[in-house]
């Protein structure tokens, strides 16, 4: 395949997930042919000093790839700032980027899979994202891959043409929403999107994530998913600095290579019937849990 997209991945003191990042990437069909770039993040306070020097030496150390070129930050600018100036950067001089943290797992297909994709969309205005993870589905159903209007953060992809869309002025995003598109940004209510954002203007949280999903959203865009994730997120063991303990993320990986991509340009109604199942049916276990807590706790 020609003219791979180069992948970004962001580090910062986790040396363990990052090793076991890179070794999965390694792994994949085309890293020998792809072009890796790293940026690690400066530490925060002396006490993540250590830990972010060891992630420094084992990325130094990186190889597996047609190149790896690393940029160390000497200050800490946090995930935000890196990932949009390390996306906008390899977009800017490549048209195109695919985008890892430091605690992904990757299926020896997805960075095909992203390639092929971006290829297969690279003009079509509407589609402004490519996802590779996604929840456990039961449907069996589902297309191999589906246009959804979410976008997923853990295992990313886009092209200069959709990430000139991108706004990070809050009040901006904020100020194009009514009642209903707040509904429907949100998955009839089934996700807390809408509340992310608005923590993000209250200082509760710096997301870049939240403030992309709704640049592509208000502008009308689709992204492209999965029906089997390609993509297993390890971080969610309280370990990052944005991650809690979670166990609704875990996935089995597709074993299996996508050769199907959807020639129809609009959201996938089977598949989002699927999603809001899936997260109406946590939030209702979510809830049984803590009433089952809460009565352990007053010994009902």
């Amino acid at each position: 395949m020609q003219n791979l997209a180069p992948v970004a991945l962001f580090v910062y003191n986790r040396p363990e997930h990052t090793r076991r990042t890179l070794a999965y990437l390694q792994k994949n069909l085309l890293a020998d042919e792809s072009r890796l770039f790293i940026f690690s993040d400066g530490p925060k306070t002396s006490d993540d000093k250590a830990k972010v020097d060891e992630v420094r030496q084992l990325i130094k150390e990186a190889a597996g790839f047609k190149s790896v070129k690393v940029t160390e930050r000497k200050e800490n600018i946090g995930l935000a700032n890196s990932i949009i100036g390390g996306v906008t950067q390899l977009v800017n001089e490549y048209g195109k980027v695919i985008v890892f943290e430091d605690d992904l797992l990757s299926s020896p297909y997805t960075l095909q899979y992203f390639n092929e994709a971006l290829n297969h969309y690279a003009d079509q205005e509407k589609v402004m994202h490519i996802g590779a993870y996604m929840y456990n589905l039961a449907s069996k159903n589902l297309h191999q891959t589906f246009f959804f209007r979410a976008a997923t953060s853990w295992g990313w992809a886009t092209w200069a043409r959709a990430w000139a869309a991108f706004e990070p002025d809050v009040d901006v995003l904020l100020d194009q929403f009514d009642q209903k598109k707040s509904e429907q940004f949100s998955i009839n209510g089934t996700m807390n999107f809408w509340k992310q954002l608005e923590g993000f203007k209250a200082g509760k949280n710096d997301s870049w994530a939240i403030r992309w999903y709704a640049s592509i959203f208000l502008k009308g865009g689709l992204t492209l998913n999965p029906s089997t994730s390609l993509v297993h997120n390890i971080g969610n063991d309280g370990s990052g600095v944005h991650s809690n303990k979670e166990d609704m993320y875990h996935v089995q990986m597709a074993k299996k290579a996508v050769t199907h991509f959807p020639s129809e340009i609009k959201e996938d109604q089977q598949a989002y019937l699927a999603i809001k199942h899936f997260l109406q049916n946590r939030k209702g276990n979510l809830w049984q849990r803590a009433i089952r807590f809460l009565k352990q706790k007053i010994g009902a």
